[in-house]
């Protein structure tokens, strides 16, 4: 069982401690549908960045107010939208371990939907919370990771992050950070770990900080 060391830990959402899969394919394969692009491939990009980021990729030279205009709105629909959103398995059990252990949120969702989506999941939110508002750059920027570890007062090198999308993972290694990849997704972007799910992860304090068992 590998072991790693950390003084704190930062972790997406989306992918990682909630499964909303099943909304994000309903409302970007209706974007894509709208703008003739085909939904396969779309949903290639959009995992782990925020939406007018994925615009900018899969429509390149367009205005980005309109990637802006589109992103306010899909936001606003995918925050109606908690239908099939649940959590990922072990992630409860997971988020109930970090009592004491210094730990963020950090996520491509703004409040509204971050608020939203965790409590559809059943899930606690985190006190320290790195959102879209948050930031200027999306993930595969490292700005929201950074800006995570320094509320916890916590220097990059000593954070771990949890991560299942490519963007994510990329976002995390520019940060200075490892990276423990969860579900399939992770597995292609050669995260430091890999985990099927939250279920391999047991969290264990230490004087120093805490020790992370991945099965």
């Amino acid at each position: 069982m590998p072991v790693l060391t950390a003084r704190a830990l930062l972790l997406d959402m989306d992918g990682t401690l909630v499964n909303s899969d099943a909304v994000v394919e309903r409302i970007w394969r209706r974007w894509a549908d709208s703008h003739g692009l085909d939904g396969d491939e779309v949903m290639k990009v959009v995992h782990g960045r925020q939406g007018y980021a994925s615009m900018a990729v899969l429509l390149p030279g367009r205005p980005m107010h309109l990637n802006h205009a589109d992103n306010a709105r899909m936001l606003a629909e995918e925050t109606a939208d908690v239908s099939g959103v649940v959590p990922v398995p072990g992630a409860p059990e997971f988020l109930a371990s970090l009592g004491g252990v210094p730990h963020a949120l950090v996520t491509s969702a703004d409040v509204p939907l971050s608020t939203a989506r965790m409590a559809a999941a059943g899930l606690a939110l985190p006190e320290v919370r790195v959102t879209a508002e948050s930031v200027g750059a999306s993930k595969p920027d490292p700005e929201g990771f950074l800006k995570g570890a320094a509320e916890l007062g916590v220097a990059p090198a000593d954070c771990v992050v949890f991560e299942d999308s490519g963007a994510g993972i990329a976002a995390g290694r520019a940060a200075g950070m490892r990276v423990v990849g969860v579900g399939p997704r992770a597995a292609a972007h050669d995260p430091d770990v890999v985990v099927r799910d939250l279920r391999e992860v047991r969290v264990e304090t230490t004087e120093s900080g805490v020790r992370i068992h991945v099965a």
